[in-house]
């Protein structure tokens, strides 16, 4: 029986020892998508399907949803406890927490669901420590709230190949790339950026390693390998992320900075003193791209006491979503006021780009 995973180490030892750049792009992403090629035949096996470990089952509520992700004992269950109405068990010892607690964060008018997991450890994409259930359960979330212990920080980048290996892309945007599979005519590649990285050898081979001999390929924003085989196998979440150095009063002030160069966190706290939450909700708030709808029946003042929260770039179509299933079935127009609108009172359509403080009136059949 072929050992997928040691053939899979053997080429990322490979991988590792290898400078990514012009010279290098072509073996490095033959490389990269024979691993991929791997590890779908190994989860294959593992599962019998191919498919992901099931996840945690948590019904999202809220405006949002924010999964907590950190080593056991790093503060998430008292950070939680402190920002939300939630109770999970806090303890001085790891895997205090071992099912799914939810709590609600109320903020600015915004109800953000936090998801507290089990604590993840190294090799939990691979199934340790239940870490595919926790990482499967990312996928349900806008964003991750990572917590490093000041004290343990090569945490860290631990947690970043975990999340990665379960094919989550943190603080990075879905890569503008159309790949239309065809009968006949071979590969051919169109783009409208450089992309040094990626030539068009390269990405021709990739595609047959993937057993993609004919196809139109078009690229519109800049990527390497990696993202390239990415939009191949098109199973990715995109999701933002926010990092916090939790315990910081267990260091001194120079560690503490030599700790900031390095990790580059969002935030500095120390949970147990109670220090920073409502930066932590701000940040929070902020990181998520939260915007403010009022909403207005015709005839009417608007409402301006509590608005609608929606996600920036929303349209008058995910509004209409949010509010009623049968709004959009039954839309006629809107009418709009404030940042988004040309002139006071502007009749638009489904499609039409929200901004923060719009007035938004919505006409139905």
């Amino acid at each position: 029986m072929v050992d997928y995973k040691e053939r899979i180490a053997e080429m990322e030892k490979e991988l590792s020892k290898m400078q990514y750049n012009k010279r290098t792009q072509h073996h490095y992403g033959l490389l990269k998508a024979r691993i991929a090629q791997l590890q779908k035949r190994d989860e294959k096996r593992s599962t019998g399907t191919g498919s992901h470990a099931d996840a945690y089952e948590v019904k999202r509520s809220g405006d949002a949803t924010l999964i907590l992700l950190g080593f056991p004992s790093t503060g998430k269950s008292t950070l939680l406890n402190a920002l939300t109405d939630a109770q999970s068990e806090v303890g001085a010892y790891a895997f205090t927490t071992l099912n799914v607690v939810p709590g609600m964060l109320k903020h600015k008018h915004a109800r953000i669901q936090i998801l507290d997991v089990p604590g993840i450890v190294k090799g939990a994409a691979s199934g340790r420590g239940r870490g595919k259930e926790v990482l499967a359960s990312m996928r349900s979330a806008d964003m991750a709230l990572i917590i490093v212990d000041a004290t343990r920080p090569d945490e860290l980048p631990v947690i970043k190949r975990e999340v990665y290996d379960t094919r989550i892309r943190l603080d990075q945007e879905k890569p503008d790339v159309r790949i239309r599979k065809k009968a006949k005519d071979g590969i051919r590649i169109g783009r409208t950026v450089a992309t040094p990285l990626l030539d068009n050898q390269t990405i021709t081979d990739i595609l047959k390693e993937f057993r993609i001999n004919n196809a139109e390929v078009t690229i519109r924003s800049p990527i390497d390998a990696d993202q390239f085989i990415d939009c191949i196998e098109g199973n990715r979440k995109y999701m933002r992320s926010i990092i916090i150095l939790n315990k910081i009063d267990l260091v001194d002030d120079e560690t503490l900075k030599r700790l900031k160069r390095k990790l580059k966190p969002d935030l500095c706290i120390s949970a147990k003193n109670e220090t920073s939450f409502e930066r932590v909700k701000d940040l929070i708030f902020d990181r998520l791209q939260l915007i403010r709808i009022y909403l207005k029946e015709p005839g009417k003042e608007a409402d301006r006491e509590v608005p609608l929260i929606m996600f920036n770039d929303c349209t008058t179509r995910d509004v209409c979503r949010k509010l009623h299933r049968d709004f959009e079935k039954k839309f006629k127009f809107s009418r709009v006021w404030g940042p988004s609108a040309k002139f006071k009172g502007q009749r638009l359509m489904l499609g039409h780009k929200l901004q923060d403080t719009d007035v938004l009136e919505i006409h139905v059949r």
